[in-house]
């Protein structure tokens, strides 16, 4: 079932937005495109929120260590982060982004 995280007027262009969705933490990016993102908050590789982190183009970089994750597969592109981290669908229903959580997408 899909849960309401956040307003579309919540997020900031190129910027992550950290909530937690049933205990599960869910970093949120909308990017220069206007597409909004869902991925796991916390890198893979040193237990750090990908939020606090920085948005270049379809990338999430963690600020600790510099693993780059995508924000279309949740796929690690540097290291030193070698794990994926989950990629979730985002609805968007009359200016709110609603997730469900137990589901992520096939990629």
């Amino acid at each position: 079932m899909s849960t309401r995280v956040a307003a579309f007027a919540d997020l900031t262009l190129n910027q992550a937005l950290r909530v937690v969705v049933d205990g599960t933490p869910i970093a949120l990016v909308l990017d220069a495109q206007g597409e909004v993102h869902a991925i796991g908050d916390t890198c893979t590789h040193g237990d750090i929120s990908l939020a606090e982190g920085f948005v270049e183009g379809e990338t999430l970089e963690c600020w600790a260590h510099g693993s780059a994750f995508s924000l279309k597969t949740g796929k690690p592109l540097t290291l030193p982060a070698y794990e994926p981290v989950p990629v979730y669908a985002v609805e968007l229903r009359d200016g709110d982004i609603f997730i469900d959580p137990t589901v992520t997408k096939e990629i």
